[in-house]
């Protein structure tokens, strides 16, 4: 397996970072911020699957993060999609979704080339 450099780290630190600031974002932007309804929405309980992922992320366990990268396209498109029909606050946190979730998406993947580079090499050589 590849050693990880201070590249990969940074990286990784990039993924976490990221996770962590969606999973607040979401929080206060249901509850505080701009909910769909005065008080609060239960659109807050998409935070809670963003900790589905946490975990996994946090050890930097690969197939956590092989996975987590492709859910989080959720968000994206949600990001994508309130971006461009809400309006004020809602739009403004909405765009803001998008970008970390972009963040989280390319930085997860570019951490885990080395590894999928690895494992070919690894397989072709058993062969």
């Amino acid at each position: 397996m590849p050693v990880a450099s201070g590249g990969a780290r940074g990286l990784r630190l990039a993924s976490v970072t990221s996770l962590l600031a969606l999973i607040a974002l979401s929080l206060a932007w249901e509850l505080w911020l701009a909910p769909l309804r005065p008080g609060g929405s239960w659109l807050v309980l998409k935070a809670l699957l963003l900790l589905l992922p946490l975990r996994g992320v946090l050890r930097g366990n690969l197939y956590t993060l092989q996975w987590s990268s492709m859910f989080i396209l959720l968000f994206l498109a949600e990001g994508v999609v309130r971006g461009m029909t809400d309006t004020g606050v809602s739009a403004s946190l909405a765009w803001i979704e998008t970008a970390l979730s972009v963040v989280f998406f390319f930085s997860t993947i570019f951490y885990l080339r080395p590894f999928k580079r690895a494992a070919k090499a690894c397989a072709a050589a058993a062969r």
